[in-house]
């Protein structure tokens, strides 16, 4: 097994316990340089001498990749990779990884949590108990909203990867009718999901679920045409990319009662800008990005992220991503 001079991790501001995860990291390395956060003009002086370097949003293309000499491993902290340039690192023998699958469970349960929310709306009546509805009602039961059952209604699913599949997974054990569309239609998926074409999808759906990647095929993919499309009872939730939508169209659409509500997990600018239509659009769940960061889930990216360097190591890379 190899032993390397120096790693950098640029940006671990995720990691809850970064002590202990340097000391796992610690015997195929003898130097560790641990940052919070890393601007793209702090990179080269804090990275110049690193032979491997773990990130998580720092980018590395061209312009960078010929000012680290001595990098031979870029460890993605994270699924998608799109911040690596793969053929430039390829070009320069620079091996990639990044950790897959490792958020299935965690971002499927933050779907249905967007859903039971809009179904039975636990915080509206939770708050309102608290502010004296239920104490000064003259009744054993006390309603602000109307609720939903998820049973028999349709929720549509975009993208049939991990993520799409456990959410389908989910929706049959509620009962509920299963649409999904893929970029190629599968062959290998329960009789429970029924595979259409997308325009029927959003035609059809109670729910829709986005869990596709971000390509130019599927950027602003939600946009006003597909929004006029949907039931003015439905309900939208991404998980995904923020820009797979159209987030002034979306807005548009919440504000003037297209369709009934929306989530968003992720945003087309992190942290978002203080004049994102979403952020002040009708009946819109907006959460910080965290769909991917339970507990459970840091846990098994750390353990990926650990042997995928000792694998580097071990001369037998795992999880590549760049050939």
């Amino acid at each position: 097994m190899q032993k390397f001079k120096k790693l950098v991790i640029t940006d671990g501001f995720w990691q809850d316990t970064p002590e202990e995860d340097l000391a796992r990291i610690k015997p195929y390395v003898s130097e560790i340089a641990f940052y919070k956060s890393t601007t793209q003009e702090e990179l080269i002086e804090r990275a110049k001498d690193a032979d491997l370097i773990i990130t998580n949003k720092v980018k590395f293309n061209k312009e960078n990749l010929p000012l680290l000499p001595c990098l031979k491993y870029i460890g993605v902290a994270a699924t998608g990779y799109n911040v690596i340039d793969t053929a430039e690192t390829s070009r320069r023998g620079i091996v990639v990884t990044n950790v897959p699958a490792y958020s299935t469970d965690s971002v499927a349960q933050t779907v249905f949590a967007f859903i039971l929310e809009h179904a039975m709306n636990v915080a509206k009546h939770s708050e309102a108990v608290h502010q004296g509805g239920w104490t000064n009602c003259p009744f054993f039961y006390f309603q602000v909203t109307p609720l939903h059952e998820l049973a028999h209604k349709t929720i549509g699913i975009v993208g049939l990867g991990r993520i799409g599949r456990k959410v389908a997974e989910i929706a049959h054990a509620f009962g509920m009718e299963i649409l999904a569309h893929s970029r190629t239609e599968k062959t290998d998926v329960p009789d429970y999901i029924r595979q259409v074409a997308v325009d029927k999808l959003f035609q059809e759906s109670d729910f829709i679920t986005l869990h596709c990647p971000l390509t130019p095929q599927t950027e602003k993919l939600v946009n006003a045409e597909k929004l006029a499309m949907m039931k003015q009872t439905a309900f939208l939730i991404n998980t995904s990319r923020g820009p797979v939508v159209d987030e002034a169209a979306l807005a548009d659409a919440l504000n003037t009662g297209r369709i009934a509500g929306a989530a968003a997990d992720t945003l087309s600018t992190e942290p978002p800008k203080a004049d994102n239509p979403l952020l002040t659009a009708k009946n819109c769940f907006i959460t910080p990005h965290l769909a991917w960061a339970t507990a459970e889930a840091k846990g098994r990216l750390v353990d990926v992220l650990v042997n995928n360097i000792k694998a580097f190591a071990e001369g037998a890379p795992i999880n590549v991503v760049n050939g």
